[in-house]
């Protein structure tokens, strides 16, 4: 995860602008200001690849007789608005400890500190639903946003969905309507990049059209998100991971939310909490939502359609095939025309492509931090990489 790779990944997934992520790291942050090359207002470039700084931070604290945890990310303006930040920030603990480093600070005092320091960074409360670090999760989060910021809470103007949630999930809680939904990779090695994204047609790319966008839930500049298929998440149903339990939300309050095998407590997952906040029906779309796609990553198809292992090299290699024929990652699950993907990548590989983009899936649910599982379901037609034509 160090820049170089970063940099060759984005190139490979397609994806325009990156977050550098742990800039509050002493180590990471002094790489960065070395390396990172101003291009545009709080735009940076290393080796063509363009970079934003953000970073993520754990916070713990007591409030209202409970305990909450809560990650949050951090977008900022420019390394020197990071280096402000950082120096507050390490009045309040130690930042070289973790890349997300934990805080013993309410959120809200997380917020007052950053924008303190610098006014135009942006606060986003992290993956909002998961059950153990979030601002809505089940475990250790609260049940509104008011809740949690009080008389500051016009100043988060954006939450990010997850992997375990999409936006019709959030869609359902009328109090998010004010709220722009977000969704980023989280990634924790460079081929997980892209795993979800925002996409945005913006006139010159900049930190204050980006944000701005993001603010004003702009249709025309911010144009949709990438999903994981939310099921996919590892906190999406409710279950017990040492009884291999998974559970509806039904199921579980049916039992009482404790495991029918071993009698302790389920995790709760998303779909669950959401299902408990929740003052809309399933299926429900507000006026002016941002649209959505949900996509599995191609290496995973890739994988599915060989009958082999993600991580394997026959994967990578055809993965590496794939892309330096057709640009990309992005622009062969949402820009090629199926027209092309059956006549330029026959066989099970170009099929599994065109069955994820028509939702033709078999979903098995993740629970308590176990992933779900997608079935692209090939039946015959699985195994042997594509033998690609010439144009």
């Amino acid at each position: 995860m160090d820049l170089e790779h970063l940099a060759r990944w984005a190139k490979w997934k397609g994806i325009d602008l990156l977050g550098t992520g742990d800039f509050t790291h002493p180590q990471w942050f002094r790489e960065l200001s070395e390396k990172l090359v101003p291009v545009a207002e709080g735009i940076y470039e290393f080796n063509g690849a363009k970079f934003m700084v953000t970073g993520e931070i754990s916070c713990i604290w007591s409030q209202d007789g409970r305990q909450r945890r809560v990650h949050f990310l951090v977008l900022v303006p420019s390394l020197e608005d990071a280096a402000r930040i950082n120096r507050e920030l390490f009045r309040l603990g130690n930042l070289a400890a973790d890349g997300r480093p934990t805080l013993g600070v309410p959120g809200r005092a997380l917020l007052r500190t950053i924008l303190g320091a610098a006014p135009g960074a942006v606060v986003i409360p992290a993956h909002a639903w998961t059950p153990w670090y979030s601002i809505f999760g089940s475990n250790s989060g609260f049940d509104s946003l008011e809740e949690a910021f009080g008389e500051d809470v016009g100043k988060i103007f954006a939450i990010e969905t997850g992997l375990s949630s999409d936006p019709p999930m959030n869609w359902r809680l009328s109090a998010l309507d004010r709220v722009a939904l977000v969704s980023f990779s989280d990634a924790h090695s460079p081929a997980k990049l892209g795993r979800e994204a925002c996409v945005f047609e913006l006139p010159e790319l900049n930190y204050s059209a980006l944000v701005s966008a993001i603010r004003d839930k702009d249709r025309t500049r911010f144009l949709f998100t990438v999903e994981f298929f939310p099921e996919e998440g590892k906190y999406h149903y409710d279950g017990h991971r040492n009884c291999s339990v998974v559970l509806s939300p039904r199921e579980s309050l049916a039992l009482g939310n404790r495991c029918p095998k071993c009698g302790r407590p389920l995790t709760v997952g998303v779909l669950h909490r959401v299902e408990a906040l929740a003052d809309r029906p399933e299926g429900f779309v507000p006026d002016g939502a941002i649209p959505y796609k949900s996509l599995v990553p191609l290496d995973e198809i890739i994988a599915q359609a060989l009958e082999v292992g993600k991580g394997t090299k026959s994967v990578l290699a055809e993965y590496r095939k794939l892309v330096e024929r057709f640009g990309s990652e992005f622009a062969i699950l949402l820009d090629l025309p199926e027209e092309e993907i059956e006549r330029e990548i026959p066989g099970a590989i170009g099929k599994a492509i065109l069955k994820v983009r028509r939702g033709e899936l078999e979903i098995r649910p993740g629970y308590d931090g176990v992933y779900g599982e997608i079935v692209i379901p090939l039946g015959e037609e699985k195994g042997g990489p594509a033998q690609l034509s010439l144009f």
